[in-house]
């Protein structure tokens, strides 16, 4: 179990919550290779898995840190995971999340 505060940034948008790596996430995970993200209408709970990734230092479950339904997953994510390792933390972002 992980520390969503020190992995995950939150940005409220119009109606929903962006969810994305943080840098220090990026650094205590090293170089993603693989995630295993939600998918669209699925629905996600605050303290329970959201994502769960492998990486060159780590495979971890990351966990959300807010309740709803994926409205959005970047696209980005469909071919490779190089947008998890960038060095623009706002590119880095994994899904939008719908509140309850």
């Amino acid at each position: 179990m992980s520390d969503e505060s020190t992995y995950l940034w939150t940005k409220v948008m119009a109606g929903k919550t962006r969810l994305g790596l943080t840098k220090a996430g990026q650094d205590e995970l090293g170089t993603i290779k693989f995630a295993h993200l939600p998918s669209v209408g699925d629905q996600v709970t605050a303290g329970k898995t959201l994502i769960s990734v492998e990486a060159e230092k780590a495979v971890s479950d990351i966990d959300s840190p807010v309740s709803g339904e994926v409205v959005a997953v970047n696209p980005q994510l469909n071919n490779d995971f190089d947008s998890l390792n960038s060095e623009e933390e706002a590119d880095a972002w994994l899904v939008d999340i719908k509140k309850a």
